[in-house]
Order: C-alpha cells, then structure tokens, then sequence
C-alpha cells in the first residue's frame, strides 16, 4: 500500500513501484533530487529534482526603464535568443524557501498539495497570483502525476509558467546516462551533449499552429537502464520547451501562453515516470491522453 512519513521538512511517499520524497522547505516544488527510485532496478532520477516550478513570463523584451532586479535576461549561452520577460516573481524552486502542503492518503496512493503567492510583478502587473501543485502517486505504477495550476490577478496576452519537465539532468560528458529522447525529434546519444549550446541552438520545441494532437514527450535513459520520462497529458498547453546543454541538460518546458484574464487560471497535469524504452512513453500516453486536470479526496482521484 502506498504510504507516507514525515520526517521534518520532507514527505517521504512509499509506493509498491517506487519511492519519493517531497520537500517542503529549501529548494522546493515537485519530487526531491535523487529521491524518485525504481525499486526494481534501482535506477534513479539524475537531476535537481521533478515538475519543479518556477515563475510566470511572457513573449517580448523588456523597457529601458524597467529595474534592472526585474529584468529578464536573454542573447547568452544560458537563455539563448529566447525573449521574454517577467510578469510575476520569484523562482519558486529556489526563492520560497518554505511551502505549506496538504496530504491526502487514500487506499492504494498518497497525494501532495503545494502552494505559493508570488509576491513581486514587473510593471505594469502586480504581484498575488497564486500557483497550487498536487502530486498523486499511485500503487501499481511506475509513474506518479503532477497538475499545476495558476490562478492570475492580471491580464496577460500569452501569460506562462515555466517548469523543469521532467527535471534537469547532471552528468560529466555523458557518465549518467545513456539518450536523450525528445518525441518532436527523436532519440540523441549523451555525446550530443557533451559541449555546451544555446537553447535556441538545437532541439526547441514551439507550439505548432492548431489543434496539438502529438505528444510532447521529454526524457533520459539512465546507465541502469530505464528511463525517466515527463509528457503532458494535453500537448496543447505546452508554449515552448527546450533541452540543452549548460553544464547540465536542462530540460526546460513552458505551459500556456495564451491570453488570461485576470481572475482566470489554467494549469497542466504532467505524468512523469520509468519506462522501458520510448514505445513505453507513448503507449502510456495514449492511455492518459487529453486530461488537463484532476481531483482528489480521500476516496480516490481522478484525471479531468
């Protein structure tokens, strides 16, 4: 049965499949570095951790008189020739520092809800908008859920949230993993990213025009052997995503970008997981295809 401990800051979840943790202070959102294990193989996540949140953007370059601590920063190796800017701050992940939680365990899965008001905006925006997180881990999987939603004080034209799906991956020319699949590309081999690149350099996913019916499938293949893979459940909210290298993979995905008016909230329910090999991915997805939100109670959950 999957369960759940707490010791201190950290949710300790235990499921048939796999462990997990969860921090509630420090670096937070999403699963803990290190912590997501394939009971099976052993075979861990690589990086700074899963569905980790960050801030709210949007397309487009700042002003000259806009504060130089408010400015978003683009044209350099880290961010590429990406323009956006800021609408609302700080980074979550690394700048909450402390998060409250609630804890549903029902029979057969544990779930944890995370929150946070984001407490500075670049002008002409003001700060209040709120981001919620529940992350479902259920027995009988090799995968757990995470459904992010933002609830927005301003109007925005293409308001997003960015995240780290399914999460960073640290390595040295390649020693922790194996591929690298992106499902709008293809399957790459570690050497591909042994010297560092731009974003917008190689492999940037966009939004295509229409109805999005394709996958968005993002993922490694560790040196044990499985793969840690994320993939949104509704393609169509997936902005804008890339993967390169910066001394690290950095697997970077961006949801929304569409017109939100203030009082209004959009969100994504991303599944992230073990799979076999990349048919793995896309047969799950196939299972899960077209939820874009879920609830919980202590009786069970349920995709939307």
């Amino acid at each position: 049965m999957a369960s759940l401990r707490v010791d201190g800051p950290f949710l300790q979840v235990a499921t048939d499949r796999y462990t997990a943790t969860i921090a509630t202070e420090g670096y937070t959102s999403g699963v803990m570095a290190g912590s997501f294990v394939d009971l099976a193989t052993g075979a861990h996540d690589l990086g700074h951790g899963l569905a980790i949140a960050d801030f709210l953007l949007e397309a487009g370059e700042d002003t000259p008189d806009t504060p130089e601590e408010l400015r978003y920063h683009f044209g350099d190796p880290y961010h590429g020739d990406l323009r956006k800017r800021y609408v609302e701050l700080p980074q979550i992940c690394t700048l909450a520092r402390k998060l409250p939680c609630e804890v549903v365990e029902g029979r057969g899965f544990v779930a944890v809800r995370q929150w946070f008001t984001w407490s500075v905006a670049r002008p002409p925006y003001r700060p209040g908008s709120t981001w919620e997180q529940w992350l479902i881990f259920p027995d009988g999987e090799r995968w757990f859920l995470a459904c992010d939603r933002v609830s927005s004080v301003n109007t925005v034209d293409g308001l997003i949230l960015r995240q780290d799906i399914p999460g960073h991956l640290k390595h040295t020319r390649g020693d922790s993993f194996q591929h690298i699949y992106l499902s709008h590309v293809g399957c790459l081999p570690a050497e591909a990213f042994f010297d560092d690149f731009a974003p917008h350099e190689r492999h940037l996913y966009n939004r295509p025009s229409g109805t999005v019916r394709e996958p968005v499938i993002r993922g490694y293949q560790t040196t044990a052997g499985p793969w840690v893979a994320g993939m949104a459940l509704d393609p169509g909210i997936v902005y804008q995503g890339w993967c390169h290298q910066r001394g690290y993979v950095c697997f970077i995905q961006e949801i929304g970008g569409r017109r939100v008016a203030a009082g209004e909230s959009f969100g994504a329910v991303h599944l992230i997981g073990f799979f076999d090999d990349p048919d793995d991915m896309h047969r799950t997805f196939a299972e899960h295809a077209g939820a874009g939100g879920l609830s919980v109670s202590a009786s069970g959950w349920r995709l939307s």
